[in-house]
């Protein structure tokens, strides 16, 4: 059954908000007073469409249908989630509230705030255990981190709640285990604000380069492994103890200007604002977000590569995005959508990226004929020993395929397999491989005969599409 979260307030992040849940499958209920509300959820829909599904190396789900509603109350009744996304003025936030909660009381409501403390938005609230901050980072659609804020008012249901569907997302629920105001990673982006405000004001670094020095440089390792596992490796072998003992009396000296504040004026906004223009005055706020997205999607993919950070977060979710490819002619061995990365010089996609499309296919067939992860786990396998790729159209970032497989031989030790990777949007075929594989046992590395049921499978496949062709 179909999920529906409502969204009150449809800016940058009411937008990004409502993208992740609508191409996650949900729909989607939006409350925005603004007359070009509608507009702009487009354009970052547009965006989130673009950049979202690259991610993943299978289909998301259908995407959700969104709606736009003319009052708070038409877009809370019903709904399994409520996200608040409103100016940052307490007072707009409570009569927000007051308006949900006189309709719908019960589902729980999470608010995008930054910097107000849950119990500050609960004062007043008809139910204030429903209420809790879900604080997310800009793009919502791709970003996975959600500080999950509540109060000692906030009930343990509706934090379980959000739990789960910000899971389901495929985000980082990160719960605060206390209220405090900026949470936790607005007050590293303050700290690392106020000192480039005092270095850009005192003449020492332009805005390019301090955003050089975080992009070359430590914000790559971050990106990874965060402050203290990045402080832990500096320390070598002793660890962060000799870390602790070598670079802790540095906290004594006067590097920063942390406990101050510079003077916030007309001539810091000039110095900043043309600095920033210079850098990067040439691109529409579209291209930037655009540049951004794609940055953030090769780089995740990577971590996806290596297992970690928030490539291991991606590759959780994708398991619960995937299912076993059911036996018909064609069989559907993959959905999915040309990252940015796959692509070369000329623009289109690398042919390496073609082997890997047929090679995700091949492993599609195996588990539909029970050669999956726990029969590899047992000690059994197909290896491919000979493929032959044809390329006949080119294929672009951002393109949805889709790759339909046949069971060409199915004996025995045989196995082989035709794929033809197809545009999603016409049909045209983009590119075909005739692939062999042979099974093995990984004990010996050598081939040998499949286990009874994987080999009745096989035939049953190959005779299945054997037969359709005939």
């Amino acid at each position: 059954m179909t999920k529906t979260a409502s969204i009150i307030g449809g800016g940058v992040i009411g937008g990004g908000w409502a993208a992740r849940f609508a191409l996650n499958g949900w729909d989607v209920k939006i409350y925005d007073p603004d007359s070009e509300a509608e507009r702009k959820i487009e354009e970052v829909m547009a965006n989130a469409r673009h950049a979202l599904p690259m991610l993943y190396d299978c289909a998301l789900p259908e995407e959700g249908r969104i709606s736009f509603c003319t009052s708070i109350g038409e877009a809370v009744e019903e709904t399994d989630w409520i996200q608040e996304s409103v100016t940052e003025r307490l007072d707009l936030k409570h009569r927000i509230f007051a308006e949900i909660q006189a309709v719908n009381a019960v589902t729980p409501i999470g608010s995008s705030t930054s910097g107000f403390k849950p119990s500050q938005l609960q004062e007043g609230a008809r139910a204030p255990g429903r209420i809790m901050v879900t604080h997310p980072f800009n793009p919502v659609y791709l970003l996975p981190l959600i500080e999950v804020v509540p109060s000692e008012e906030t009930e343990a249901d509706a934090i379980e709640t959000a739990s789960v569907i910000l899971t389901s997302l495929g985000l980082y629920p990160l719960h605060v285990r206390k209220e405090i105001d900026a949470h936790i990673a607005d007050r590293f982006l303050e700290a690392v604000w106020r000192e480039a405000l005092w270095l850009v004001k005192d003449g020492i670094a332009t805005t390019e380069e301090i955003d050089n020095a975080i992009r070359y440089g430590f914000g790559i390792r971050w990106a990874q492994m965060g402050l203290f596992e990045t402080f832990r490796v500096a320390g070598g072998e002793a660890g962060m103890r000799h870390f602790m003992a070598q670079f802790g009396p540095a906290l004594q000296w006067p590097w920063t200007k942390l406990m101050d504040v510079p003077e916030f004026n007309d001539a810091l906004v000039d110095l900043i604002a043309g600095q920033s223009d210079a850098q990067s005055g040439h691109l529409s706020i579209r291209e930037l977000e655009r540049k951004r997205d794609g940055n953030l999607i090769a780089m995740m993919r990577a971590l996806r590569q290596q297992g970690n950070a928030a490539g291991r977060l991606i590759n959780a979710h994708q398991k619960t995005l995937k299912s076993v490819p059911e036996a018909t002619d064609p069989m559907i061995s993959g959905r999915r959508v040309i990252p940015v990365d796959w692509t070369d010089v000329n623009g289109h996609m690398n042919e390496g990226r073609y082997a890997q499309v047929f090679s995700d296919a091949g492993e599609e067939v195996m588990a539909a004929v029970g050669a999956d992860e726990a029969y590899i786990a047992s000690g059994y396998s197909y290896f491919t020993v000979e493929s032959t790729t044809k390329f006949l159209a080119e294929t672009h970032a951002g393109e949805a395929i889709v790759v339909e497989s046949r069971v060409t031989l199915g004996e025995g030790k045989k196995l082989r397999c035709f794929h033809e990777m197809k545009r999603a949007s016409d049909g045209e075929i983009l590119a075909t491989c005739d692939q062999f594989m042979l099974h093995v046992s990984l004990e010996t590395r050598r081939t040998c005969e499949p286990m009874a049921d994987v080999a009745r499978k096989v035939a049953a496949l190959a005779a299945l599409h054997m037969e359709k062709k005939s």
